[in-house]
């Protein structure tokens, strides 16, 4: 499912209509990215949490050479999933 088809299906439940269903589906993720970058992290609880998390530096090897090579360590959004999110995966 895309961004177009997520925003269409949300305004044909809420009945709210596509532009009004696109700017609150803009407000969420501009939310969730900030919060995320402040390193506040969103909790929904029941569907799951919005994070970031540090990846250690690690060694990698070029598949082309064979050479190793040094990746440095970073920080990386991550989404963890609710228990009633996995449930309902299950």
């Amino acid at each position: 499912m895309n961004k177009a088809e997520l925003v269409e299906s949300i305004s044909k439940v809420t009945q709210a209509t596509k532009a009004d269903t696109e700017r609150m589906l803009d407000a969420f993720l501009d939310v969730v990215s900030k919060n995320i970058k402040k390193k506040d992290g969103v909790k929904l609880v029941g569907f799951g949490t919005f994070a970031t998390s540090n990846r250690k530096a690690r060694v990698g090897r070029n598949p082309q050479t064979g050479e190793e090579i040094s990746i440095p360590a970073r920080k990386v959004p991550v989404f963890r999933p609710g228990k009633e999110l996995k449930e309902l995966v299950k």
